[in-house]
């Protein structure tokens, strides 16, 4: 999402419209009582209405008039405390709206036999979204949605994610692996698949993305819960100074009114930090949601802002998830373009994510095209996991492909015997971590068969060709990501169950830190909870099943939207669009939370000096002219200076809504410099502010008459 259209989100008519009804309803004292220092203020308001209302009673002169201004003003910092909750609460309620109107009774074919093996005849029934149940299995064709969450079972398709992620480009889902789990909502875009329902209805990602970006039930985080308390205990100082002043001025003879006491504790007690604390916090979740990243807790959020340490799975996270053809490497005296055209052939029928890359690689490499194989009568050799083998073989001649092991057996060779060259070839891709996949072109020979043991191979003559390099491929620009985590003062490890030679290989493509080979769930659980004993902080990303014990024990567990239910299950996050760099996102976003909460309240405590400058020599200085020194702002009058405060006070909230919505901006430097920032920009700026802002509205204030 762009600055832009979160700017103009902010300021949207109708949201504002509902964010104020919304804050009226915010006014109970049941739910004010979560927040202490607003709960306090709200209660001083109804204390000052009470004393204008006595006082218009009784007909005092000109002190219902100035008591009904502290009141109106008190009220007016109430109601903006909770309209700036409100507004972040809209946000994520509209964009809750916009995903509610993809849930709708949509009519799925349930299967009535779920173990036909095939589309056609298959017998099914009509039958509405809702009433599906765990374990059914659907069918789903081209332009059908996909009614509930579920795993594919058979068949691969093109699936338009856009309503869930917001990205046009399809995806394929498949039955089998990291890439069967699809999401209701979705539309599928060509072929058909079976899915197996796996969600009750209500409990879907949909139902679940609802109530997380509403955010209504969003709970307190340890940080947040620790600032209520500062804020608690700075509210009870500020109640016990107020009293104490009351007593002194008692002692002196100067006693000021009940009105005057109650504006001194509104505008001293934290209000600003108090009224924007909620929408800073409903905010960080919102702007998670606009990077189509999905946290479960705020307290997921704030963690995320002080990562130490990255955990990435390889497959589906790091690399794309599926072994792809980068090279043909033609043996000596044979020409590449043969060996691609036999490639080629070989892979006709191999509908499976590599067969598919080998084809693509010899049209893009080579400009070849599909040979027109009518008349020839192929007979195509699918893959089978015994011989490890597929191709085609035609009347006289034929091509296979496979493991080199295969290919050599079928070629006749023992591996000793096999071409030097083939055999450099094998151990430099081995190496680099890639699957070297062989290619064996064979003719009918016309020498006679062997008489004992004689069989196909035995009246073949074989040449090897080459061999096709599939490797996992790095999902691009990631490396560059990852030095930007680098810079953050994250580190990144992969973990993977590959052997320690392609997880080296593949670590160093990518550019993460360190690695884990060989990798079980136990390892995975077993590393997280090492750093975490050692006082880090660790964030993890993935997608399998076999992830979900490390998602679950991380303290921030990134689950990719194209993951199994298993691993969207076990995080505190999902990413709908499965980029794993996207943490780079969701760590800015946590500091930015913590540096705003920092931020405004370094800020909302140091406007307290210039209001002791305002308010104390109005109280005071008839008895004590000396105090007189200190209206430095030289307020036209007391009852001007107390005024002028508290309606400071309550426009200062205003002021500061979008800067808690939107959040201070993360920059990535150290905390000793960080802290520096913070208090030159919001600590000296929160000093002097007051101090111009009180004096221009006392100007104003004088100038209309209004004390």
């Amino acid at each position: 999402m762009s600055k832009k259209s979160e700017t103009r989100g902010l300021f949207d008519l109708a949201l504002l419209l509902a964010a104020a009804g919304d804050a009226v309803k915010k006014l109970a004292p049941r739910q004010l009582m979560r927040n202490p220092v607003i709960f306090v203020t709200e209660v001083v308001a109804a204390l000052v209405t009470v004393l204008w209302l006595r006082d218009l009673v009784r007909g005092a002169g000109g002190s219902p008039y100035f008591s009904g201004q502290i009141a109106a003003w008190l009220w007016f910092t109430v109601l903006f405390a909770t309209f700036a909750e409100a507004v972040a609460e809209g946000r994520g309620k509209a964009q809750a709206a916009a995903l509610r109107a993809t849930r709708g009774d949509t009519m799925a074919k349930r299967l009535i036999d779920p173990q036909g093996r095939s589309r056609l005849g298959a017998v099914t029934e009509n039958v509405g979204a809702l009433s599906l149940r765990p374990g059914d299995v659907v069918l789903v064709e081209a332009g059908d949605l996909i009614p509930s969450d579920g795993e594919i079972v058979e068949g691969v398709a093109s699936v338009n994610e856009s309503a869930i992620t917001g990205e046009s480009a399809p995806v394929i889902r498949e039955a089998g692996g990291d890439r069967s789990a699809v999401t209701g909502g979705t539309t599928v875009l060509s072929d058909w698949i079976k899915v197996r329902i796996t969600a009750q209805a209500g409990e879907t990602f949909i139902d679940r993305m609802i109530a997380l970006v509403e955010g209504a039930e969003r709970q307190k985080t340890p940080n947040e819960l620790a600032l209520s308390v500062l804020l608690a205990g700075l509210t009870l100082i500020f109640l016990i100074a107020v009293v104490t002043l009351y007593g002194l001025a008692v002692y002196s003879g100067a006693v000021p009114s009940v009105v005057v006491l109650v504006a001194l504790l509104v505008t001293l007690i934290p209000t600003t930090i108090g009224g924007l604390l909620s929408a800073i916090g409903i905010a960080g979740m919102d702007r998670l949601v606009r990077f189509n990243v999905l946290a479960t807790s705020g307290r997921a959020v704030e963690a995320a802002g002080d990562v130490d340490t990255l955990l990435l799975d390889k497959t589906g996270t790091i690399t794309f998830g599926n072994r792809m053809a980068s090279e043909f490497v033609a043996l000596p005296g044979v020409d590449p373009r043969r060996l691609a055209q036999a490639a080629l052939l070989a892979s006709l029928a191999d509908e499976t994510p590599e067969g598919r890359s080998i084809v693509a690689l010899a049209k893009i490499s080579f400009g070849l095209a599909e040979p027109d194989l009518s008349g020839q009568e192929p007979k195509v050799i699918p893959f089978a996991a015994q011989t490890r083998l597929s191709g085609v073989d035609f009347f006289e001649h034929g091509v296979r492909k496979g493991a080199t092991d295969s290919v050599l057996k079928f070629a006749g060779l023992a591996p000793e015997q096999a071409p030097e060259a083939f055999r450099a070839a094998v151990e430099r891709i081995g190496r680099a971590g890639g699957t070297p996949l062989a290619v064996v072109e064979w003719r009918e020979s016309a020498a006679p068969a062997r008489a004992v043991g004689a069989d196909a191979v035995a009246m073949r003559d074989s040449e090897l060709l080459g061999l096709i390099h599939l490797k996992d491929v790095v999902k691009p620009g990631i490396k560059e990501r990852f030095a930007e985590l680098r810079a953050m003062g994250i580190k990144t490890v992969m973990i993977t169950g590959d052997n320690p030679l392609t997880a080296a290989a593949i670590a160093t493509e990518a550019g993460v830190d360190d690695f884990l080979a060989e990798a079980t769930p136990e390892d995975k659980l077993k590393f997280i909870r090492k750093e975490q004993t050692g006082g880090r902080l660790v964030a993890m990303c993935g997608d399998g099943t076999n992830d979900a014990p490390a998602l679950a024990q991380a303290d921030v567990g990134v689950a990719m939207q194209t993951g199994t239910q298993a691993a969207r299950e076990a995080g505190n996050m999902v990413d709908l669009d499965s980029d794993p760099t996207k943490l780079i996102e969701v760590v800015e976003i946590g500091k930015q939370l913590l540096m705003t909460r920092g931020s405004l309240t370094t800020f909302s405590i140091a406007n307290d000096v210039a209001k002791y400058f305002a308010i104390l020599p109005a109280l005071f200085a008839a008895t004590y002219p000396e105090l007189g020194a200190l209206n430095v702002m030289h307020l036209a009058s007391p009852q001007s200076a107390i005024l002028s405060a508290v309606i400071f006070n309550a426009l200062i909230i205003v002021g500061l809504i979008p800067l808690a919505l939107k959040g201070v901006e993360y920059r990535a430097v150290g905390a000793a410099a960080l802290l520096r920032r913070n208090l030159l920009v919001y600590g000296l700026g929160g000093l002097i502010a007051p101090f111009i802002g009180i004096k221009l509205i006392d100007m104003a204030v004088a100038a209309i008459h209004l004390a």
